[in-house]
Parts: structure tokens; C-alpha cells; sequence
């Protein structure tokens, strides 16, 4: 594994940016050729501003349709760059589908992905087959039959803890599937959403839709919530016809230690992805 970097090049400033965008037309997060995303519309962004290519570090790489209120990106600038009302001159030329909300000089060993403790996800879901208000149309996703929230919250229950969640992930070649879901409960609000709150240390490729596709099975009455606990024992694979859409899930906040603790953070974070994956 790569170590991190963790302080800015000579003449360069790190910055943390709080971000929030509509992921509806973009490809997910991460830079892939051909296809509009998230980094490449803020890099290609900040580097006109900057007159240098930058490149940034992300908290959470969002897939495509997945939206974000709280996430948070690192990057480094020239020192010389003017920081007063960087965040208009950004956002001012900037797609509005994606905000940066906050930008602030970074404390040292500040590292966007390998300091943070935990990234927290809201999902949105509107059952029995309601019509959705044409305004909430881009962060719920429609379901059809009328779901139990008890025994949603029942079936989340089962999932908490540190666990290897091969069953509710998406493959991908030299990455651990092993994560501690510290929070998975469930809401109905007055307006007859029920939502989601989600959080854990890392989460892999997919994995809050395919765990909320599960216990809607089992809120739905085809499972018992037993289901849910046998599948994440035997790994595997939940089938694709279960995972929920992106468009429900939104990435509300991201949660980092005391500045004098990121060092450490940091090095715990490492070791932990290294020992899984060996």
C-alpha cells in the first residue's frame, strides 16, 4: 500500500474544502476518461484559478448518482494563491451541481481519506408505491410495496459490528471487505420518508445500497430477519436485482479527530487497510 501524503511539496498549502453536490449527472467521484465527474470538475476548476494542475484527496469515493452534503476533499495549492473569497471565485465559474461549501487551511498531518474516523450516509425511500414530489425526485428512491420500519430496524440491528461484508460489496481486486458498520437504523418522517442513517469507518464498493436492498427484503415480508444475518456469515453474494438505486443515497458528513490526533489517525488507518489485506 502507498503511504499517504501528508504534508504539502515545499511552497505549497494544503487546504480542506467542504463539498456538497447532485450526483444525478455524474459518472461517480473518481476521474475516468470520457466521463464528466465529480474531481475532474473540481480540479479542472481550481487549476484555472491556481494556474497549476492540482489534484485532490477525497473522503469518500461516491459512485455514479450518489449525492453529497458533508463531503470533505484535500488539496494542495502555490502558497501565493490569494485565498480571500477563493470559495466564490471557485464556485462562481463552477457547474452548480457541485458547491464548495467551506474551504480552510488544513491543520498539519491532515489527510482527507486516511484521517477520517467515519463517513456518515443518509438513504431516502418512499414505499406503497407513493408518487414523489417532483422537488424530492433526485435523493429517494421509489419502492412499491409498504415496508415495517420495526423490522427494518430489526434487520440493520443484525449487521453492526466489525465484519467482513463480502456479501453486501462489489468486488474489487487487492481491496478488503472487511469494515465495523458502527450505525444502520431507520426513520419514518412526517412526511412519510423513510430514511436511513448510516455510518461506518469506510464503507466498500456499494455497500449501503446493497445493504439497504437486504432488509427491504426483509421489511417487505420475503425474509425473515434471520436472512440478513446467515447471508453476511456464508459471503455471499447478495444478487444485483436487490441493490437499491444511487439516487437515494447522500453523504452527510465526514468525522475527524482533534487536530493534535491526525498523525495517529492516520498511521491506524494504514495498518488496519494493510493487515486486512495481507
Amino acid at each position: 500500500m502507498t503511504e499517504p501524503t501528508l504534508y504539502p511539496e515545499s511552497g505549497f498549502l494544503r487546504l480542506r474544502l467542504d463539498i456538497a453536490y447532485d450526483g444525478t449527472n455524474f459518472s461517480g467521484w473518481a476521474k475516468q476518461p470520457d466521463r464528466r465527474t465529480c474531481q475532474e470538475l473540481l480540479e479542472s476548476t481550481i487549476s484555472k484559478i491556481a494556474r497549476v494542475k492540482v489534484e485532490t484527496v477525497v473522503a469518500g469515493r461516491t459512485d455514479a448518482g450518489v449525492h453529497a452534503t458533508g463531503q470533505v476533499v484535500h488539496v494542495d495549492v502555490p502558497e501565493k494563491l490569494d485565498l480571500e473569497d477563493l470559495t466564490y471565485r471557485i464556485n462562481r465559474i463552477m457547474d452548480e451541481d457541485l458547491r464548495i461549501t467551506k474551504i480552510s487551511i488544513a491543520p498539519p498531518a491532515f489527510h482527507a481519506r486516511f484521517s477520517a474516523l467515519r463517513r456518515s450516509y443518509t438513504y431516502k425511500i418512499l414505499d406503497n408505491n407513493q408518487v414523489i414530489p417532483p422537488l424530492n425526485r433526485a435523493d429517494v428512491a421509489p419502492w412499491y410495496r409498504t415496508l415495517n420500519v420495526d423490522l427494518l430496524n430489526e434487520a440493520s440491528a443484525l449487521l453492526l459490528g466489525s465484519n467482513d461484508f463480502a456479501a453486501f460489496c462489489k468486488f474489487r481486486e487487492g481491496s478488503t471487505t472487511i469494515r465495523n458498520l458502527e450505525k444502520f437504523s431507520w426513520i419514518r418522517d412526517s412526511n412519510g420518508f423513510l430514511i436511513a442513517d448510516v455510518a461506518a469507518d469506510a464503507f466498500c464498493y456499494s455497500m449501503v445500497r446493497n445493504l439497504v436492498g437486504a432488509v427491504v427484503c426483509v421489511a417487505d415480508g420475503r425474509f425473515k430477519p434471520e436472512w440478513v444475518a446467515t447471508t453476511l456469515k456464508n459471503r455471499e453474494r447478495i444478487s444485483d436485482s436487490l441493490v437499491f438505486p444511487a439516487r437515494g443515497l447522500t453523504l452527510y458528513k465526514v468525522d475527524y479527530p482533534p487536530d493534535s490526533e491526525l498523525l495517529e489517525r492516520v498511521k491506524i488507518t494504514v495498518a488496519k487497510r494493510e493487515s486486512e489485506s495481507d
